[in-house]
């Protein structure tokens, strides 16, 4: 009877515990709803000015043993292709970087002489990897009743970075990745693992997850530079666009290819740092296209006519 009566009692009780409030009335800020939106959108994507820089695989290849056979042509090496691959989508989807095509030049130019047209554009950047290690391994464990078995494959790349115009290697970096499979019985019932293929190509894609970062931190470092394809009086045209990140009011810095000198120490050729002879401000975008896209600039100071000699170029005014 006094459990009947407890449960009667509850929501009576309960109820008498309940406290109630008034609810919050909403305040509207001390400005228009008009720059309250503004201030949102602001905050939540801000702007962020990238000048892409033109990159280009130049060779990936398997230094294994892993998946090679007695032919020896690089483009029937499945490990090294699909690496280059991986690493291109990677770079693409990251919409930081203008990418050509390197590894299958040949096939390119071939198309180009079917169309009787070409314009191949060089690269600022020519990365050039390889797979240096590979392999898999398979364990387990047996108990009475019970089996597990475990399928692992280990990938690790070198990636360097080479100045397409000096040869100059001025990065590297490592990348290591890991992917495994499990599966288990118990008196006879459960999973049978059969060979993964899968294992392999997550162990190549988290090798490259593992360096991309670095790698492309390291290609935003080099600096951003571009052409001059026509100066009419105080109005000049350069190459890039929109695609490259250019917009209307920036600001572009005209420089002067240093001297190359020799040096009589290590006996190469060393170019004297640039300097700056004029200021460009955009004034308008031209183009639908990566290749054939500019942009028109009002000449705000100094010169964008080269000196007799001399090379000029386009590049990030740091002013």
């Amino acid at each position: 009877m006094s459990i009947k009566w407890l449960f009667i009692a509850s929501p009576i009780f309960l109820g008498a515990c309940a406290v109630t409030s008034t609810p919050t009335q909403p305040v509207e800020a001390p400005v228009s709803r008009a720059q309250q939106i503004e201030a949102q959108k602001q905050v939540a994507a801000p702007q962020v000015k990238t000048l892409k820089r033109k990159i280009a695989i130049g060779r990936f290849t398997n230094e294994t043993r892993y998946g090679k056979t007695f032919q020896v042509d690089a483009n029937l090496d499945p490990l090294g292709k699909q690496a280059s691959d991986m690493l291109n989508s990677r770079l693409i989807s990251s919409n930081k970087f203008l990418t050509f095509e390197r590894s299958d030049l040949e096939k390119i130019k071939n198309e180009q002489a079917l169309l009787k047209e070409g314009n191949l554009i060089g690269v600022d950047t020519l990365i050039l990897g390889s797979v240096t290690e590979f392999g898999r391994s398979t364990t387990g464990k047996s108990g009475f009743l019970s089996a597990t078995k475990i399928q692992t494959a280990r990938a690790k790349i070198e990636i360097r970075l080479v100045d397409a115009r000096t040869g100059f290697l001025f990065f590297t970096a490592t990348g290591t990745g890991e992917a495994t499979s499990e599966s288990g019985e118990i008196a006879g019932f459960g999973s049978k693992a059969d060979y993964d293929g899968t294992l392999n190509d997550r162990a190549i894609g988290a090798a490259i997850s593992d360096v991309q970062n670095a790698l492309i931190a390291k290609l935003e470092e080099r600096p951003w530079r571009t052409d001059i394809l026509k100066v009419n009086g105080k109005q000049v045209f350069v190459s890039g666009g929109a695609r490259q990140g250019l917009k209307v009011g920036d600001t572009l810095a005209v420089m002067q290819q240093g001297e190359t000198v020799s040096s009589k120490q290590t006996g190469f050729a060393i170019t004297l740092p640039p300097t700056k002879v004029g200021t460009l401000r955009i004034t308008g975008l031209f183009g639908d296209n990566e290749t054939n896209e500019g942009a028109i600039a009002d000449l705000v100071s100094g010169s964008a006519v080269p000196a007799k000699g001399s090379t000029i170029f386009v590049a990030e005014n740091k002013d």
